[in-house]
């Protein structure tokens, strides 16, 4: 399915949520929840009558938590997830997979997760992780539900993610058993979060820049808000940039204090490395306006060394290229746009609770800064608010990249790309039929070999041009001599002057989610068939996970 970007919004008003820390019990008759899967957390929010209150779920040590984490541990044929997988860091035996959700930006259906010697399938991980998640929600969490009884999400996601990212998304929720109500951009998400709570007496009409800096990636949405209507102008962001980053800069930082070198460094084991990482992100969440030295718990690497000092103004210092770089894009935004001046730049995600996030913007932009109240969970109490009003809220997207397929033109002498849903393509509304491309012609060859693509944009001449992602290589007999043979990707393509008798059609079809099939059909000889478009066609290379950032 083609990635999804601008999404227009039609709904009701209700009532502000309620707080959002509120642990009591909750009773509902239909579950219906907002998931925020996020690179280190999992936030989730219900419906209540109005309110959308997150869900509390119960941590290590008898703690309570409004977050389940994004965690994988393996060991051999074993599997842990979530907080079970958080108390496996101390032992050795397991490897702990941080930030799975970055994993799926070069994803497929059949990809597989390659950790030292060990590989398992990707989507099997999403899957055992999402179903550890419902779980936790029926056993472990301050909701009160049956054990089979039905969930209904509304599941966030990156506005740039790629098509794959979306689909393996929804396909682990939905193999999990939950009921998948629809996927929203995550930024988007936010702005009905901003708009329920903040909007409750405006009809004037307001355009917010939604800045949304998460655990792995960054999104800049451009947003128009009146009485009804939410209307995303257009997005941009950037895929691999997020809290991640500066986690492993401030271990870096901690490492070079103690005078660990890259060879020290490349014998850290996995588990050590991970309590570091997890020991920098706790230490930089607990940063404020007023602090001035971070204090490192080094005692998992260098048994001499209980604890190392980095001061916050060196670490805001290599940090700020970071933040500079989402500033970057926010202004290329704004300048695509300079016909809409926004009135509030509304900073949401974890990663924007850095102080010099919100510092270096109120540099560039002011007074129209305004962080959410709700950070963290802006976007699982929007995805809420989705989910809680389906038939009033809704929802009218368009493709935030082009996909189509490459073609042979001249007879052959070059390659031309065939845009087939360009990029801005709005998208049928969820109930109605899918958008109709048709393609017929002649063909010259025995085969038809079809590579499919998305892109994030074209060149001038229309090639495909930024982020490129190689979708499915199709094999088609022509010929109709090959129509029962399997195989095919072993024949030899050549160019036959019998086939140019026979007329094909192909037609694409596209759904209100984004997913594409296409009937590919030899008219004259009276055979077709049909292909579900999302690299299933290929085998994917491996992933690994994300280890240490090597300096240098």
């Amino acid at each position: 399915m083609p990635s999804v970007a601008n999404v227009s919004i039609h709904g009701l008003k209700s009532a502000p949520p309620r707080d959002i820390g509120a642990a009591s019990p909750i009773n509902y008759e239909v579950m219906k929840l907002g998931v925020d899967f996020g690179t280190t957390r999992i936030v989730v929010a219900s419906a209540d009558r109005g309110n959308y209150p997150l869900v509390s779920f119960d941590g290590p040590e008898d703690t309570a938590a409004d977050w389940f984490p994004s965690l994988v541990a393996l060991r051999g044929t074993e599997r842990r997830y979530g907080w079970d997988a958080w108390e496996s860091q101390s032992d050795e035996s397991w490897i702990l997979i941080r930030s799975v959700k970055r994993l799926l930006e070069d994803a497929g259906p059949r990809t597989q997760l390659e950790v030292g010697r060990q590989r398992a399938d990707l989507l099997g991980l999403l899957q055992g992780l999402a179903c550890s998640l419902r779980q936790a929600l029926v056993q472990a969490s301050n909701l009160n539900l049956k054990k089979d009884e039905e969930l209904e999400v509304v599941v966030g996601v990156p506005a740039h993610a790629n098509s794959n990212q979306r689909f393996l998304t929804v396909e682990a929720f939905r193999l999990a058993g939950f009921h998948v109500l629809g996927v929203l951009n995550e930024p988007s998400a936010a702005s009905i979060e901003f708009g329920h709570r903040e909007r409750q007496q405006k009809a004037a009409r307001e355009t917010i820049l939604v800045y949304d800096l998460g655990g792995g990636t960054f999104d800049a949405s451009l947003v128009t808000m009146d009485e009804n209507v939410h209307h995303v102008i257009a997005t941009e962001g950037i895929s691999t940039l997020g809290g991640d980053d500066f986690d492993h800069l401030l271990a870096d930082m901690a490492l070079d204090a103690v005078g660990i070198d890259l060879a020290g460094r490349d014998a850290i084991s996995a588990s050590a490395w991970f309590r570091l990482l997890e020991e920098c992100r706790m230490k930089k969440e607990a940063l404020n306006p007023n602090s001035r030295r971070i204090v490192i718990e080094m005692e998992q690497l260098n048994a001499r060394v209980s604890t190392v000092e980095v001061p916050v103004a060196q670490f805001y210092e290599q940090a700020r290229p970071l933040v500079e770089e989402t500033l970057a894009v926010s202004e290329e935004l704004l300048e695509k746009h300079v016909e809409e001046s926004f009135d509030v730049l509304y900073l949401t995600g974890g990663g924007s609770e850095l102080p010099l996030v919100g510092r270096v913007l109120r540099e560039r932009f002011g007074r129209r800064v305004r962080r959410s109240s709700f950070t963290r969970s802006a976007t699982a109490i929007g995805l809420a608010i989705q989910a809680d009003h389906p038939e009033a809220y809704r929802l009218s997207e368009r493709l935030s990249r082009n996909f189509g397929v490459w073609r042979e033109a001249d007879g052959g002498a070059r390659i031309t790309f065939d845009p087939l849903f360009t990029k801005g393509t709005q998208l049928p509304v969820p109930g109605s039929g899918p958008l109709r491309i048709r393609r017929r012609y002649a063909p010259v060859h025995n085969i038809g070999l079809f590579r499919f693509l998305e892109c994030s944009h074209r060149s001038e001449d229309g090639a495909p041009s930024g982020e490129v992602a190689i979708w499915d290589n199709i094999t088609f007999p022509f010929d109709p001599g090959l129509a029962h043979k399997n195989g095919l990707e072993n024949e030899t393509v050549v160019h036959s002057s019998d086939v140019a008798r026979q007329q094909v059609e192909e037609i694409y079809e596209c759904d209100s989610s984004g997913s594409i099939a296409v009937r590919i059909a030899n008219l004259s000889a009276g055979y077709e068939r049909t292909y579900r478009l999302g690299r299933w066609s290929q085998e994917a290379k491996p992933v690994k996970p994300q280890g240490r950032r090597k300096k240098g």
